[in-house]
């Protein structure tokens, strides 16, 4: 079974291959410009000669030799040869021996040819000159380009030592590339492997003076794996403590249920009582286990129906609600219409947690204010009742936190009203703050800021 490539070595293979070919593109481009160039200039010069010899021809007598007349105009490394108008050689003229086989090769419209003899390029003008007989001739010119064909080698070598230059750098490059990219990747895949084996949730080191997108990725995954461990140890502490708490109406329930057993049938008070002690608790049960379901359900994605609504008209009906079902006198005070661009269904959970928890804290009335600024809008929800203690105020909002055990249990709290409050309040953007003094009551302040970010859990 053949090994898959890992990222460090496609990262090497693909950017040599890349360079290599971006680089030999780049020569041969380079190569065959140069010896264009070359190629037009030797014959721009080359060119301007065949035109005097042609003229010379042109006005040649009889009587004159055209041997002599070519000699004349043959080129270093050359040669002159004259072809008739069935293509048979005439006359031919040479300053080198190696000319005489060499047989040039014209395509239709080049203004002239280019061939190799012994490695070297030779160039070639073919032109029409009338004889001196009156027959039209074709007079080819040759010259051996040495110094061109020198040029050309020495600028192949140039251009591949600049290929295996190039290649070597990139090679280099490539690793280092490769290191910059996988080293991160590799710790971080370190991390997960001992976070996996360990149980524990192990964090990457990142160099603080680093911002590029490898830093970037590394504070990510700590903050990613922060989170997940604060989740789990809010998950582990919620079972914790939703078992503890579900575990004392459990064992009232037991204890009333055995003293019923064995006493309760033949004694009504017993009875009676145990029966309405098992009642309480059961209805105590219910109510915590379905708080729960609430909290647990928070930590899901809700759906939300924004609008804007007159707070003072929602809070209005809320307050109605709540003195037809306890008949308790529930004040408001702050005329409206105040408007809010909110949740109107989570608003009204919002308040009715709020509302019930000073209901059960509190036998006076329960007063409730409503108040705008430029910022947004304050519902204030006041109870006369105990007061909480100022080292717990700030212990308010935790799950099961109670800070009467015996009066909570009195009044059927479970601990987890005000961390419900809490989790509706983030997801409508607004500050829950609390006042409390001890003996004169507990103000619950809900602000709702105007311009809010809703956020979806």
């Amino acid at each position: 079974m053949s090994k898959r490539m890992n990222l460090k070595t496609k990262i090497h293979l693909f950017s040599t291959l890349l360079t290599f070919l971006i680089i030999g593109l780049m020569n041969i481009g380079v190569y065959f410009l140069f010896e264009d160039m070359a190629y037009d200039s030797e014959y721009t010069q080359f060119n301007s000669d065949v035109d005097e010899m042609i003229q010379a021809l042109s006005k040649m007598q009889e009587k004159d030799d055209p041997a002599t007349i070519l000699r004349t105009y043959i080129p270093p490394n050359g040669g002159i040869r004259i072809l008739n108008s069935k293509e048979e050689l005439q006359l031919v003229v040479q300053s080198i021996e190696e000319i005489t086989n060499y047989q040039p090769n014209f395509e239709d419209g080049e203004r002239y040819s280019i061939g190799m003899l012994k490695g070297s390029p030779v160039l070639t003008i073919s032109k029409p000159v009338i004889w001196s007989n009156g027959e039209v001739v074709e007079v080819q010119t040759m010259k051996q380009l040495l110094e061109v064909g020198n040029n050309l080698d020495f600028l192949r070598l140039i251009l591949l030592g600049v290929t295996v230059g190039g290649m070597l750098l990139m090679a280099l490059s490539s690793v280092t590339l490769g290191k910059i990219i996988t080293n991160p990747i590799s710790k971080l895949i370190n991390t997960m492997s001992h976070s996996r084996i360990s149980g524990k949730y192990e964090k990457i080191t990142v160099h603080p003076n680093r911002k590029d997108e490898m830093a970037q990725m590394g504070i990510a995954f700590n903050e990613m794996m922060e989170q997940l461990e604060q989740n789990y140890k809010k998950q582990e502490q919620f079972v914790s403590d939703a078992s503890h708490e579900l575990k004392t109406p459990l064992t009232v329930i037991e204890s009333y249920a055995k003293l019923l057993s064995r006493h309760g049938f033949n004694n009504i008070e017993i009875a009676e009582e145990s029966v309405q002690a098992i009642i309480n608790e059961t209805s105590r049960m219910k109510e915590m286990v379905s708080q729960m379901l609430v909290l647990a359900k928070s930590n899901g994605k809700q759906q939300h129906k924004y609008e804007l609504i007159d707070v003072n008209i929602l809070v209005t009906e809320t307050l109605q609600s709540m003195r037809t079902a306890y008949d308790r006198n529930f004040l408001l005070k702050g005329e409206g219409p105040f408007y809010i661009s909110t949740d109107t269904e989570q608003l009204r959970q919002l308040l009715f947690i709020i509302l019930d928890n000073a209901r059960k804290y509190s036998e006076k009335d329960i007063k409730t204010t409503i108040a705008e600024t430029d910022d947004g809008v304050t519902i204030s929800i006041m109870d006369y009742g105990d007061g909480i203690p100022k080292e717990d105020l700030d212990r308010i909002f935790d799950r099961f936190y109670r800070v009467d055990e015996a009066r909570n249990r009195k009044t059927g709290g479970t601990g987890l009203g005000m961390a419900i409050a809490k989790d509706i309040a983030n997801r409508l953007s607004a500050t829950l703050t609390i006042q409390s003094m001890v003996g004169f009551g507990t103000t619950i302040h809900i602000f709702l800021p105007s311009n809010q970010i809703l956020i979806d859990f």
